[in-house]
């Protein structure tokens, strides 16, 4: 039978360590055998979870013998990894272990080095932390888990979810998990990725920067039918200038800046209104509703009426 083994972190989140325990325990193969042996392994007896104490059976030699380990995120990602934590990940990965994070444990997992040179996500709101702080790693914020073979990690929250029911399939076939899927009341596979969950900022701009009267015209006439050569008129300068103020002081180019505030003016019109699509992309200054309808799925990854049936 396959072992998982759920390692607890202190300040460990409890829904990220709770949902490998739940998907995994409940998940029955086709002649209703159970799919999966399941241990809690931590460093200590006990383990900080916020408001409530875990005390794991299983010390870090509960790894050892485990097919696939998973690491639940932890409300102090940054937090320094215990050596012993460290090694046991690095020689469990060393006999071939899988290994996978949910949530902000891709941060203790990135910790060990065996994310460097791949591809990995996490939480959409500490993507930018964990590329700043491990700058080797190609780091995903739009999609909902990465799975580079034998190392897979999640996003926040319910996409742990998502992680566990494409790892039962790896591991059983379509059938299987999709029974799993069922008993999770989850979509074997949702539309979309991470993305559209993200809020969409603006692009930042040092504050009394020549670019502050700019950025706040475009954001009062995103409906307008604006040309890089209207936005240099209203700045007063060329379009080579202007390009080359707006990536100095927002990293992006003018034209991709009004798109993406479009975009998230259109997201709350979505969420807000009843308009109809074709409306809502003209109030937003897109050209056409196809125009429209693909920057929104480039942006979000979602189509705008798949996106305001999740978030209306």
């Amino acid at each position: 039978m396959h072992t998982i083994a759920v390692l607890a972190l202190d300040q460990v989140i409890p829904f990220d360590l709770s949902t490998p325990i739940e998907v995994f325990s409940r998940t029955r193969l086709t002649d209703g055998r159970p799919g999966y042996r399941i241990r809690v392994c931590a460093e200590r007896p006990e383990i900080d979870a916020g408001v409530f104490a875990v005390r794991a059976p299983w010390g870090l030699e509960g790894l050892k013998a485990a097919d696939t380990i998973i690491v639940p995120g932890t409300a102090a990602p940054t937090a320094p990894l215990a050596p012993a934590v460290r090694d046991a990940l690095r020689a469990a990965a060393a006999n071939g272990t899988r290994i996978a994070s949910i949530c902000s444990g891709t941060f203790p997992l990135a910790a060990t080095g065996l994310l460097d040179g791949l591809r990995a996500t996490t939480h959409w709101a500490a993507a930018d932390l964990l590329a700043a702080a491990h700058p080797d790693i190609e780091v995903d914020p739009d999609v909902l888990y990465v799975d580079n073979g034998q190392f897979l990690t999640s996003a926040g929250a319910a996409a742990g979810l998502d992680l566990c029911l494409h790892m039962i399939r790896r591991d059983h076939g379509s059938a299987v998990a999709a029974d799993a899927a069922r008993l999770s009341v989850m979509p074997l596979e949702r539309e979309g990725g991470q993305a559209q969950f993200i809020v969409h900022k603006h692009a930042p701009a040092p504050r009394g920067s020549i670019l502050e009267p700019l950025l706040a015209w475009l954001q009062d006439n995103l409906g307008s039918a604006l040309t890089l050569a209207d936005i240099a008129a209203h700045a007063g300068t060329s379009t080579r200038t202007l390009i080359r103020r707006f990536r100095e002081q927002t990293g992006t180019t003018p034209l991709q800046w009004l798109h993406r505030a479009r975009v998230r003016q259109a997201q709350h019109l979505l969420e807000t209104t009843h308009h109809s699509v074709e409306r809502i992309g003209a109030q937003v200054g897109f050209g056409s509703p196809t125009a429209f309808r693909d920057r929104f799925k480039k942006t979000t990854g979602v189509s705008p009426h798949t996106y305001r049936r999740t978030f209306s």
